[in-house]
């Protein structure tokens, strides 16, 4: 009696995961759901409308812009107090030499 020995490969071994996973996910994709239907809105009462994938997009963009503007304006005040501070840095420094200047001047 000749025996077939049959090795697993890995191949065999990875399509028969993928055969054991599929088997246990298709059964709870086809179970039911508990979910309720959706009740109707009452007559009086308006709803926004559906956007549109244009209309989303386009939003999209408009607070894309704002906020990069905020962020421009941000950036500006904060290089201009920069530029303040160190303008009354300057000045201070400008009359104290002059300040130095002078004494010494009237040292001489």
């Amino acid at each position: 009696m000749s025996e077939e020995i049959k090795s697993v490969t890995r191949r065999g071994m990875l399509s028969l995961l993928g055969v054991a996973a599929l088997s246990l996910a298709v059964p709870t994709g086809l179970s039911v759901s508990d979910a309720e239907a959706q009740q109707p809105t009452p007559p009086g009462t308006t709803t926004a409308a559906p956007q549109t994938g244009t209309e989303r997009r386009q939003e999209r963009r408009i607070t894309r812009t704002e906020r990069r503007q905020e962020r421009r304006t941000r950036r500006m005040e904060r290089r201009l107090t920069r530029r303040e501070g160190r303008r009354t840095r300057r000045a201070v420094r400008r009359e104290g030499r002059s300040e130095r200047r002078e004494e010494r001047r009237e040292a001489r």
